[in-house]
């Protein structure tokens, strides 16, 4: 190109004072291609113009003539086709759209940045380029040869520049004023002289102008000091008056307190006594809702409600010193202690009922979700227990030793129904993953008499009962559902031996949406039950607003209402908000104990399945993990989930380690091909199966640790077989299989495993060139030895020229030894190497011809080898081989097309 490139401005642009700066070989897309030249060129003269211009080769002779030239100013558009990929297409929008395909994607890439830069140097425009990649656009330091043909003389150029219109006026007036200082430079030079002794002058006497306003300045402020004096004689005679006046006004102060005094010590007296009477007494109909009212309806629990806070209110007024010792306070507190104790002792025997009603209310409903893989949902009992929220946030104020009766009666029943809806749930994913028939199974829940409704009321009041629910097992169920199965076992020889089938793929696929809607239904269930647990039994973590009714202390009047006043001086101290957290944590680990061993226990069904939904496993459950992290990292969903992902994780890892075994237990027939080995091509289906579960995995790092212990297994194995085989080389084991991996690995673009993909093209190209080496061996075997001989006596000090006067090297010897090796003799061996060649490579990775090809390098190798020695050694003898390289050609091509 570097040619053409001369050969097109000598002929072409030097004449018409043009210079070529960049070229392009191109030819018309969608038609015959006819090659021709695009150039970009500017003229030398200013003003530079800048063309690109269109040259094609004459059909008379080889010369080129100038076809096509358009100005740079009447390009719009450059569209490169694709930043991204390699593409040689590019399109010119002049008047016309110019459709052009380059020889190669670097020369279109230097053509297009000559273009930007040529535009942005001389015509100042915005040409629109499309699809060019921007690190092309952004580059600001010419490399290669074009770009610094283009710099040197446009940087010359540019460093003169024009004088503007006021520049050369100024020059003008200079020199019509000093015409004679071209002529007489002395006398130039004593008007300057003369000019600067004026400039002098008037320099000095604009300082001693100054000087004499500097003193004026200076009597000023001597005369401003003077007044400023005065000014604070006069304000020391005010001060001497004001103190007088001061005295006096102190006395008349210290009357004026007295009588303050008196006055504050009556109105602080009417506080007192108006304080005891406004805020230690509860209305009539409060006292009625707190001993009768109905806590089954929603106005009657408002009533309650209202009366409660009502009560607590009255009782947390914050005593002054000497109220507890009035008569009337003691008895009114007295009354308090009772009407709290009182309905504090209703409340807890009424939520007892309702926990036990709800909770068989619940039960009736598990028969309609046996079936399916669905948890029942608990809102409308949550729902119907909220209405008594701040029920229980005063009784948890007031009366700690009910609340927490009440906590441990809820959590002992509750956990007792999720007990047996969960199990139940899990006994339907387990069915649904083995595909066992359900028919024999009931599920169906009878209604509980009323006789067992008032005995688990019993329990409960005594907090002494269990309930026991009956739930069904899969003790069988795997028995059952293996003898209609085949083994779910999976390794990476299995994948190797066998294709995926559609039955795997939809095995693996149905596991894993059970398996994603089991971990679905249990989340929602555990946060509805947690956020539920918080707001009912008031557990939250952030701290109560100022102007609650409920807040810790209440302003009143200006007297201070506080919760711990010691008329509660049987409460317990209030947790604080991290102890709060604890009991949230420590209930939900009561309520739903049974999820991790059930959890645990599919888990494991799933691995004695298939190994390999330990995979799905992981990336679901890191999935569920991280969502409940992001929520609240020390939840029990969070602590749950992470205690399983263990479980999954030490499962995966011995599903590799399975994997890895049995790598290392594989045997080989030692009568047949080895080919591509079974668990090479089953890594490759194990990594498509991987990367298609882990294409959007939060826990990626898990499967990078299991690929480099999987591909570290591969590469020592495939070594071991390779040195093991006996029917097929070892370089043709190891070229075979590790140019199989590299190109899996290239395919999948696995970035933890780039290393290993260069270490697997290293080892094919070694191996290739090995085996090539190997099995052609010396083609000419008398030959090789004859010239081993010459370079022995050379490397001796005897001189390349002087060999051929040696007895066992002369031409008559060397003669006699190329005779014996005719052109049909040559391709003869060839051809039984290609058929020997041919037996030992197998079909799948079909490197035949690759291998066929190498061969042919490394045998014109040789002989250029050789026709050097002669030529070097025998000159002017006229001494040639029997065959030419062309034969050789010749030779590989007619063998490789008869096979």
């Amino acid at each position: 190109m570097t040619a053409i490139k001369h050969a097109l401005q000598r002929d072409i642009f030097t004449p018409n004072d043009e210079r070529l700066l960049s070229i392009v070989n191109v030819c018309k897309a969608g038609k015959k291609k006819k090659n021709c030249f695009l150039c970009a060129t500017v003229t030398t003269e200013r003003p530079v113009q800048v063309n690109v211009v269109k040259v094609k080769k004459s059909d008379k002779g080889d010369f080129y003539k100038r076809q096509t030239a358009w100005a740079l100013r009447d390009l719009a558009v450059v569209d490169a086709k694709d930043a991204n990929k390699e593409n040689p297409e590019f399109d010119l929008h002049f008047e016309k759209v110019y459709k052009w395909v380059a020889s190669s994607t670097a020369e279109k890439n230097t053509f297009i940045s000559c273009i930007w830069k040529l535009n942005q140097r001389y015509l100042r425009k915005k040409i629109e380029f499309v699809n060019v990649s921007s690190q092309l656009l952004e580059e600001s330091v010419p490399s290669g040869e074009n770009q610094s043909t283009a710099g040197g003389d446009e940087e010359s150029l540019d460093e003169y520049q024009e004088l503007n219109a006021r520049e050369e006026q100024d020059i003008e007036i200079m020199m019509d004023g000093c015409e004679y200082a071209i002529s007489n430079a002395e006398a130039f030079a004593e008007k300057l002289s003369r000019e600067l002794q004026v400039l002098d002058g008037a320099n000095i006497q604009s300082i001693m102008a100054s000087e004499k306003q500097v003193n004026i300045l200076m009597q000023l402020l001597d005369e401003a000091l003077k007044e400023v004096d005065e000014i604070e004689h006069k304000l020391s005679s005010y001060e001497e008056m004001l103190q007088s006046v001061k005295e006096q006004m102190d006395h008349i102060s210290q009357s004026n307190d007295l009588i303050q005094l008196s006055n504050t010590n009556n109105m602080k007296i009417l506080e007192e006594i108006e304080f005891l009477v406004n805020y230690l007494d509860l209305s009539k109909g409060h006292i009625k809702a707190l001993t009768d009212g109905d806590l089954s309806s929603s106005k009657g629990i408002e009533a309650c409600t209202n009366a409660a806070e009502a009560l607590l209110q009255c009782m947390n007024v914050a005593l002054r010193p000497g109220h507890d010792e009035l008569q009337a306070v003691q008895q009114q507190q007295q009354q308090f202690k009772d009407l709290r104790e009182q309905f504090a002792r209703r409340l807890a025997n009424h939520l007892n009922n309702v926990f036990v009603q709800q909770g068989h209310d619940q039960s009736s409903t598990l028969a309609q979700h046996s079936a399916e893989l669905t948890l029942p949902k608990h809102l409308p009992f949550h729902r119907d227990l909220l209405r008594y929220a701040k029920l229980m946030e005063w009784l948890k104020n007031t009366d700690r030793e009910k609340y927490d009766g009440l906590n441990k009666n809820y959590v002992d029943y509750i956990s007792r129904l999720y007990e047996r809806e969960i199990k139940e749930f899990f006994e339907v994913a387990k069915i649904k993953m083995t595909g066992t028939s359900k028919e024999g199974k009931k599920f169906a829940t009878l209604p509980r008499k009323e006789s067992a409704v008032k005995q688990d009321l019993e329990s409960l009041h005594g907090s002494s009962g269990k309930l026991t629910g009956s739930t069904s097992s899969l003790n069988k169920l795997s028995v059952q559902g293996s003898g209609n199965r085949r083994s779910q076992s999976s390794s990476l020889l299995d994948m190797g031996n066998m294709s995926a089938s559609d039955l795997d793929v939809a095995d693996r696929t149905k596991f894993d949406k059970i398996f994603e809607q089991v971990l679905s239904e249990l989340e929602p269930l555990c946060l509805a039950e947690q956020d539920f647990i918080s707001k009912f039994f008031k557990l939250q973590q952030n701290p109560a607003l100022p102007g609650s009714v409920m807040a810790d202390s209440i302003e009143v009047d200006g007297g201070l209402l506080s919760r711990q006043h010691s008329l509660l001086g049987d409460r317990h101290s209030v947790p604080s908000e991290k102890e709060e957290a604890g009991i949230i944590r420590s209930m939900m680990i009561k309520v739903f104990r049974c999820i991790e061993p059930e959890l645990n226990n599919l888990i494991s069904l799933g691995d004695k399945i298939d190994s390999f939904n330990s995979l799905y496993m992981l990336v679901k459950m890191s999935h569920h993990v991280w969502t409940a992290e992001n929520v609240d990292p020390a939840s029990f969903l969070s602590t749950t989930l992470g205690n399983v992902l263990v479980t999954v994780k030490r499962n995966f890892d011995k599903c590799i380690l399975n994997q890895v075994k049995q790598m290392e237990e594989v045997k080989i027939s030692k009568k047949s091909k080895v080919g591509i080995l079974p668990f090479v091509s089953g890594f490759e289906e194990f990594a498509e199966l991987a990367e298609s579960i882990f294409r959007n995995a939060e826990r990626r790092g898990d499967l990078d640790k299991a690929y480099t212990k999987l591909i570290r297994a591969v590469y020592n194995n495939v070594e071991k077989v390779a040195s093991e085989s006996q029917k097929t080389p070892r370089d043709v084991v190891m070229m075979e299989n590790f140019h199989h991996i590299f190109s899996t690995l290239s395919r999948l673009k696995i970035a933890c495993l780039e290393t290993e993909r260069r270490e697997a093209k290293h080892k094919y190209t070694e191996h290739l060139q090995s085996y090539v080496i190997y099995s052609l061996g010396q083609p000419l075997e008398k030959l090789n030895h004859f010239f081993e001989g010459i370079e022995a006596r050379v490397a001796q000090g005897i001189r390349e020229e002087e060999v051929s006067y040696q007895l066992a090297f002369n031409k008559q010897e060397l003669r006699k030894v190329i005779k014996e090796y005719p052109g049909k003799e040559v391709k003869k061996g060839l051809d039984n190497l290609y058929k020997k060649v041919d037996k030992h490579l197998c079909e799948e990775e079909n490197l035949l011809q690759v291998m066929w090809h190498s061969m042919q390098d490394e045998f014109i190798r040789q002989y250029k080898h050789f026709e050097g020695l002669i030529a070097r050694c025998y000159p002017g003898s006229g001494i040639t081989m029997e065959f030419t390289i062309q034969d050789i050609l010749e030779y590989f091509s007619s063998i490789a097309q008869s096979h």
